[in-house]
């Protein structure tokens, strides 16, 4: 999974000598009971081979949490404070794109509704609750089947921010086709698109081994899933983040040149921040992940164990970032976010007053034409 608490994932039987560290067959065979260790054969049969020894280096020793309680407490407070505000810009969003229509509007719509999903699958379901709560005391079945709903969740994320990128480039390097062919019907479709091929591909990472207990050197399975993880949430995403933003900032370049004001729109400084800022925040976790798949094993090694505590508590800080960014950009949204808390603070101060008094002047004053906005 994307990671877990560093807790020891399981018990170990009373009368039986510690062996280190649980490990997993990469075929996922397992005796009764306790999972099996396998080693690649030495050509004179005694101990493990040279590929085992040359690839990782072997440490008798599981390695210690050195980040403690740190990493339950940072993803409490990011989960008690990203969903909230989350929530609170996703209703803000719905009502930009309802007035406006915008295409911009509703990709930003569907990021914050997968970054909420993304919260609570990853953040909540799998740090906290499987594991620092239940230590990953689950079934194995249901820790496969989080997997995809993890994968799936970031693929979303990613690749409805590359839609906004591409809508973005469209917009501003060719204006004509875009208003002929943007249109909410099609936004909707390309969204539910994207959110369909995020299912599908996040069906593989069922096989996707814990990196915090994979004792074994990787198998061809293993190499896959990581790449494939690595090229489809990172690589090819800012490939094309690098493509289309070098384009926008070339365009508006030429404007300010030719004698035109190059206007930035706010569309475009939020795609800007928004790619920015996921490429500066991912980057530690696909390093560590290429490290640990190359290098050394996450439970072997206790700097890459701290390491990739790190790189996880980075990589889903850009889950709760994106408002800040809004706010900082958009006045617009500004506002609608005060419309949104005054609306739901205008409920609890009329119902906490007196039976009696009248607040229906207040609220439909005479001659307010129908359909108006308060």
């Amino acid at each position: 999974m994307l990671g877990r608490s560093c807790r020891d994932p399981q018990k170990k039987p009373q009368g039986t000598p510690d062996s280190g560290p649980r490990s997993m067959r990469f075929e996922g065979q397992e005796t009764a009971g306790q999972p099996r260790v396998t080693l690649l054969p030495t050509p004179n049969g005694s101990g493990p081979s040279q590929q085992f020894e040359g690839h990782w280096r072997e440490i008798s020793e599981r390695s210690p949490c050195v980040a403690g309680v740190i990493p339950v407490i940072y993803y409490s407070i990011l989960l008690g404070l990203g969903l909230p505000v989350n929530l609170l810009t996703t209703v803000a969003l719905a009502r930009l794109a309802a007035r406006t229509r915008k295409p911009s509007y509703y990709y930003l719509l569907a990021l914050t509704a997968s970054d909420i999903v993304t919260q609570v699958v990853i953040v909540f379901v799998g740090f906290l609750l499987q594991g620092a709560v239940l230590a990953r005391q689950v079934p194995q079945a249901v820790v496969r089947t989080a997997n995809i709903l993890e994968f799936a969740a970031n693929h979303a994320s990613v690749w409805l921010a590359v839609l906004l990128t591409v809508d973005r480039y469209s917009a501003l390097c060719h204006p004509l086709r875009h208003r002929a062919v943007s249109s909410p019907g099609r936004t909707r479709r390309a969204i539910a698109i994207v959110l369909g091929a995020a299912l599908l591909t996040g069906i593989p990472f069922y096989w996707w081994l814990d990196v915090w207990r994979d004792a074994d050197p990787p198998s061809t399975l293993d190499k896959v899933l990581k790449w494939a993880h690595c090229l489809i949430v990172y690589f090819i995403p800012c490939g094309i983040f690098l493509v289309t933003n070098s384009a926008i900032v070339c365009r508006l370049r030429r404007r300010g040149q030719s004698g035109l004001r190059p206007r930035v729109g706010k569309s475009t400084a939020i795609l800007l921040g928004v790619t920015t800022l996921f490429t500066f925040l991912w980057a530690p976790r696909i390093f560590v992940m290429l490290f640990h798949l190359y290098v050394a094993p996450v439970h072997r090694d206790w700097r890459v164990h701290l390491a990739l505590d790190v790189a996880n508590m980075a990589a889903m800080l850009s889950t709760a970032v994106n408002f800040g960014l809004y706010c900082f950009v958009s006045k617009t949204f500004r506002v609608i976010v005060q419309e949104v808390i005054h609306g739901a603070h205008l409920p609890c101060i009329l119902g906490s007053r007196p039976e009696g008094m009248g607040v229906e002047p207040m609220l439909k004053p005479p001659g307010h034409p129908k359909g108006a906005e308060l």
